[in-house]
This record gives structure tokens, sequence and C-alpha cells, in this order.
């Protein structure tokens, strides 16, 4: 395998969907509210991109480096633990990759609040930080949060209330407490990849010491877990639906959870871990398809 191609399998392009959902859920919010701009849109894309890719050059660092990524991992080999990468390229890959990242963050926050209003940028900017650090830190170091059974509070923060509240605020500079809603079902919906990911890896996380959620309460009671968090994420939706729907086309993201619904009787009649890792790209693209239909269903094109 080429260089190039190593450095492809450990950005993991298949989890960059996920990443933008809450992003296009935002924007397509502001625009329901009156405001729009091509230009902060798809700087905001490329910078959920960037902290994504970030986090999984840090991931598959912070995972090999402790060992969590062995033979006994069920899922897809990473660039360290299949050696495609040295850990000294996968250092400096995390480096230029946050460099990226600053750059985004500050023309996305120039052009979204200038001078005028440099407070909410200094902000803004401070959450961008904050950002990266939750990228890199949810494996590497000694207190990575995601070896703490945090992972699941940090992604609900991250990919869910500040990705779509934090992109609806770029374009409106307010914010509509309705808007909490579909924020919540990101957030939810992001939090099911994570747990699927856990379910999957449960017995390997177990023995190499990460502890997760699923490490924490078990396997069984983790598809409880499961089916709790899409459920609520089912309910919330409908409920900024029921709330603001006004055509009959603004249902149609409703649609998004017919795959959402089957996957989990999948996942109820499971009993090997291993057979769950289909899932996950499931539950990741029916998420991406919510969003686009939300985009497509609610966005004022005119």
């Amino acid at each position: 395998m080429t260089q190039f191609k190593a450095w492809i399998n450990a950005a993991r392009l298949r989890t960059l969907p996920l990443s933008v959902s809450g992003i296009l859920v935002g924007a397509t919010l502001a625009s329901y509210f009156g405001h729009s701009s091509p230009l902060i849109f798809w700087l905001a894309i490329l910078t959920t991109i960037g902290f994504q890719i970030t986090s999984n050059f840090a991931n598959d660092y912070g995972d090999g480096v402790k060992g969590t990524d062995n033979e006994n991992r069920i899922g897809p080999k990473r660039a360290l633990q299949s050696g495609l990468l040295t850990q000294g390229s996968l250092k400096k890959g995390i480096l230029i990759s946050i460099i990226i990242d600053l750059l985004l963050i500050l023309a996305l926050l120039y052009f979204s609040f200038g001078i005028k209003e440099i407070v909410w940028g200094l902000l803004f900017l401070l959450l961008g930080v904050l950002s990266i650090w939750a990228a890199v830190r949810y494996t590497v170091g000694k207190n990575a949060y995601g070896y703490q059974g945090l992972g699941d509070v940090f992604v609900f923060l991250f990919f869910g209330l500040l990705s779509v509240i934090g992109s609806m605020f770029l374009f409106v500079k307010t914010i509509f407490w309705i808007s909490f809603l579909p924020a919540i079902t990101v957030g939810l919906l992001s939090v099911g990849v994570l747990n699927l990911n856990n379910l999957r890896d449960h017995a390997s996380d177990e023995d190499s010491g990460k502890i997760t959620m699923i490490v924490k309460i078990g396997f069984k009671k983790g598809k409880f877990y499961h089916f709790t968090i899409l459920i609520l994420a089912f309910i919330s939706w409908s409920a900024f639906i029921l709330v603001t729907a006004t055509e009959w086309k603004h249902g149609i993201s409703l649609l998004a959870f017919v795959p959402i619904f089957i996957h989990m009787v999948t996942v109820w009649y499971n009993k090997s871990p291993a057979m769950l890792d289909p899932e996950l790209k499931k539950v990741a693209l029916s998420t991406f398809a919510l969003a686009l239909l939300f985009y497509f269903s609610y966005y004022n094109f005119l």
C-alpha cells in the first residue's frame, strides 16, 4: 500500500458523512429562520471534516500506542496497528491536521463575525480549540476521556449540540430554542454510532483496560441503552417536525428512521458482537440521510 493510501486509511473517510450531518442540520435551521451564506456553509463543512480527520488520526495513534488496537479487535485494521504508518508519522499527521483546522477556524470566524463582532469570534475560537482538544484527547494521553467512559457525553456535546446549534449561530447570530430538538437528535444518533462501536469491541476494550459505557454496564444492558438512545432521537426529531411543519414535505425526513428501526431489530436478535460491524455504517448513513432530507425539505432555496 502506498503512503497516500495509508493516510486515506487513517483518515477513515467512511466517518465523514456523520461528521457533516450536524452542519447540514444547523445550516438548514439557519435558512428556516431566514439566514444563509454559501461561503460560511462550505467553510463550516470543511472545518468539521478537518476536526473528524484529526480525531481519526489521533484515535488511530492513541489506541495503537495503548495496545487497544490488537489482534483481538473485531473492526477494520488501523494504520498504526497494521504497520502502514509509524508513530512518528502519525504524530506529524496530527500536528499538520491541527494547523489546518486552526486556519479553517480563523477563516470561518472571519467571514461569519468579521472584526465588528470580535467577542463572538473569540468565543467561537475558544470553542474551536476545545473541539480540537476533544478530537485529540479522546484516546491520546494518560487521562484520555474515551478510556474513562466519557466518550458518549463528549460525542453528544460536540457532534450534536455544538455542531448543530453552533453552526446555526454562525449564520443567525442568535439561538432559537426549538433548534435544540434536532440538535439533540443528531447528538443521540452520533452516540448511537459510538455505542455500536463499543458493543462490537467490548471484549477487547475490557481486556485492554479501555473503559467504555458498555464495559461499565455490560453487553446486554448496552443493547437497551442503545435502543433508548435511538428512540429518544426519534421522539426529539418528531417533536420538532410536529411543532414546525407547515407542508407535507416537512415530514419527509422521518423516513430516515425506517432503516434505523430495522437496525434496532437486527441488534435485538444479535448474539455475536462481530456481526454488529456493518450496523455502524447503517446508522451513520441513516443520520446523514436524515440531515440531507431535512436540508431539502426545510431549506429556503429562494
